[in-house]
This record gives C-alpha cells, sequence and structure tokens, in this order.
C-alpha cells in the first residue's frame, strides 16, 4: 500500500487529478499493479491497454481515450516517445523501468523515491463508486474497438459476488498467467486476490508456467482452456509411458473415487501425489474461463484429485456472471449466476435456447463516447451479451 500511495501522490504532484485519463501498458509484473491501483485509489481513470496491439492500435487508443498520462514498461518505450507526439492530450510519460528521469519520460521508481511520509486518510480522496473508472478497450474483432466504461461499483459487485461463491482468504496464492489488461484476469486474477487477502505471483512467460506452479506454490490457477487441455495432455502421456501404471490408472480413479464418496477426503490428491508434486504439490483450484472448457479434459483433471471450475462472462459484466461452485458443478454448464445478477434468456427457441441477457450492478455503464453502440446493447436495463445459451431446471 506505501508503494500504491507514492505513486498516486507522484502522480498528483504531476497535475493530473481527479476523472483524469491514465492509460497503462506492460507485462504482468508489480510495478503494473501499483500503477493500476493508484490511479484507481486517487480518484483517476486507468485505460489498461493490451500490450499485443500493433504500433498504430496503441495510439489509437491512446488517442480516443483522451489519456493524458501513460505508464509504460520499457518494452513499449520506443512506441510511446517517438509516436505519441501525435496524440495531443498526452501531456506525461512514465517509464516502469528507467532509473531516473531522461529528458520529457518520467522515471516510475524515481518518482515513488521523491514522495515521502506515511499514508493518511488525506491521501485519499472520496470517490464515487457509480463514477467511471476504467475504461477497457475491446479487441474489435468485429468492428472498430468500443471503450466498455467500468465503474468501482461495478467491479467491487463483480468481486463480492466471485467470494460468496468460491472461498478465498489469506493462504491463496495466484499465479498470474493471462494478460493482465483484460477483466478476467484483472479481476479475478488480480483483484480478487487482493480482496480476499490472498497474493498474486507473476508468471515470467507461458512457457515457464509449470515451474513457476512449482516455485510459488500456487493454490489457484486462472487460465483458458487451451492452457488446462495440454496440461492434461501431457499428464495423460506421461502415465501412459509407464505401461503397468497405464493399465492401473483407471482402477486407482476408481478406488479414489469410491474412497471419497465413503469419506475418505482427498483420496485422489493423495493416490496421484506424484502428478500434483508436478504442479507444486498446493493446487487447490483451477479456474476456467474466456471459452468453454473440453468436459474430457475437466473429468480428466478432476479424477487425478483436481478441482476444476469453469465460468462465463464478458468485458462489459466486470466479468464474471456464471460460475460453477466447488460442491455444486457441471462440467458442461458455465455454472450458476453470481447472487447480484439476473439473466434471462430473449427470444427462446423451441428447445428454450436463445441470447443470453444479463441484469445488475456488475453491467457497465456502458460504451466510451459511443451511444449509439451502448444502445445496441441495452434493453429496459438488460445488456444483450451476443452469445447463445439456455438455463436448465437446475438454474
Amino acid at each position: 500500500i506505501d508503494r500504491v500511495v507514492r505513486f498516486g501522490r507522484a502522480l498528483r504532484r504531476l497535475g493530473l487529478g481527479p476523472r483524469d485519463h491514465v492509460a497503462l501498458i506492460g507485462e504482468n509484473r508489480v510495478q503494473w499493479a501499483i500503477a493500476y491501483l493508484a490511479i484507481v485509489t486517487f480518484d483517476m481513470v486507468v485505460v489498461p491497454i493490451d500490450k499485443s496491439l500493433q504500433e498504430n492500435e496503441v495510439l489509437t487508443i491512446l488517442h480516443a481515450s483522451d489519456a493524458k498520462a501513460v505508464v509504460f514498461s520499457e518494452t513499449f518505450r520506443d512506441t510511446v516517445v517517438s509516436r505519441v507526439h501525435a496524440v495531443r492530450a498526452v501531456r506525461h510519460l512514465i517509464d516502469m523501468d528507467l532509473p531516473t528521469r531522461d529528458g520529457r519520460v518520467q522515471s516510475m521508481a524515481e518518482m515513488m523515491a521523491g514522495e515521502e511520509g506515511a499514508a493518511g486518510a488525506a491521501d485519499f480522496p472520496l470517490s464515487d463508486p457509480d463514477a467511471l473508472a476504467i475504461v477497457v478497450f475491446t479487441s474489435g474483432s468485429m468492428g472498430r474497438a468500443k471503450g466498455v466504461m467500468l465503474s468501482q461499483r461495478n467491479i467491487t459487485a463483480n468481486l463480492l459476488g466471485m467470494l460468496s461463491m468460491i472461498e478465498i482468504g489469506p493462504g491463496d496464492r495466484f499465479l498470474s498467467v493471462l494478460p493482465i489488461h483484460h477483466t478476467y484476469e484483472c479481476t479475478c486474477g488480480f483483484l480478487c486476490p487482493l480482496f480476499g487477502g490472498g497474493s498474486i505471483h507473476f508468471a515470467r512467460s507461458l512457457k515457464t508456467v509449470v515451474e513457476d506452479l512449482q516455485r510459488v506454490r500456487a493454490t489457484i490457477l486462472l487460465a483458458v482452456p487451451l492452457l488446462y487441455d495440454k496440461m492434461y495432455r501431457r499428464i495423460t502421456a506421461a502415465l501412459e509411458e509407464k505401461a503397468l501404471l497405464k493399465a492401473l490408472v483407471p482402477s486407482i480413479k476408481a478406488a479414489a473415487a469410491v474412497g471419497e464418496r465413503v469419506g475418505l477426503r482427498n483420496a485422489r490428491r493423495r493416490l496421484f501425489k506424484k502428478v500434483h508434486a508436478r504442479f507444486g504439490g498446493a493446487i487447490r483450484i483451477f479456474i476456467a474461463g474466456g471459452a468453454a472448457p473440453d468436459p474430457e479434459v475437466a473429468r480428466g483433471l478432476r479424477a487425478l484429485g483436481f478441482t476444476f471450475l469453469q465460468g462465463y462472462g464478458l468485458t462489459e459484466t466486470s466479468p464474471i456472471l456464471t460460475l460453477n461452485r466447488l460442491r455444486r458443478f457441471r462440467d458442461d454448464s458455465a455454472g450458476l449466476p453470481l447472487p447480484n445478477v439476473e439473466l434471462a434468456i430473449v427470444e427462446p427457441d423451441a428447445e428454450g435456447r436463445g441470447e443470453i441477457a444479463a441484469r445488475g450492478p456488475s453491467v457497465m455503464l456502458g460504451y466510451y463516447k459511443d451511444p449509439d453502440a451502448t444502445r445496441g446493447v441495452m434493453r429496459d436495463g438488460w445488456f444483450l451479451t451476443g452469445d447463445l445459451g439456455y438455463i436448465d431446471p437446475d438454474g
């Protein structure tokens, strides 16, 4: 919290104030987290930018978002410094990696070092929970990118809803793998563990995920289905390399299932101890999002003693709408709605399938400077997701 307050003070000293927009681009890292929290805490508006975008796309978002400052990692120094003159609103450039100021480029470390004194009540301005706090630009794969406007109430409502369905506490260690600019990783993999008292550890790369799980002994991993597919295939391949073990695995899985049904907790985890050790030995929950996971992979990981859950949501809903519970789950379902979320099916067909609509406190404020696009997805307080689904008798 001390670093967050120091950086927030430094931003304010630059002349940035409430409602000013600050863009943020970089890898998953501590400096990104500090910058994000400082911007929002000091009542500014954060604009997280996808680090995989092309140079012209980054500049387009800087222009469209009305950003007055940009906080960036050294990777994006050339893009920002050499081209940002084309974006008139940008007045301040802040490098996460620069040790000292270089011309007009400020050093984040130097800015924080220049702020002294412990954090006090005066450091935290009063914020309107319903005011704009975050602008997240969508990929624009179906057309021009739109800026999704989220408030602090949107995010807090989503956090409260998630934590009412999955318990997260001080002993939990999240491994951050997915791009942190995305609302899925930012809300669920970054803000959620902080909100629940856990900790976040940043993976060095996708290639080192297994090593990083071992290194930090992560308890929770959020990822897309493709990553779990690869993990499960590797586990299966390793087991099949040993002919005798391959023959025994089905019997071991069955015996473990029976054991758990008669009260032997964590029987699968004990029988497949070496498999769990491969992932650090502390994994409590695997959570999948971003697409529908393969039910075979979900069942396979669960048969090995892993808890595997999936959820569903969109950037426009902060993002989670539904989530399976630890003891109430379906591998072929996106789960139950969060307690503060209402879902409906618009114009269902004979089988009950139709467009999913959502209503609740986590639904976005709208699209930035695009009232026509906002009207196109909002109907009488309901957000039209554009996704098809149905609600079964279990909800």
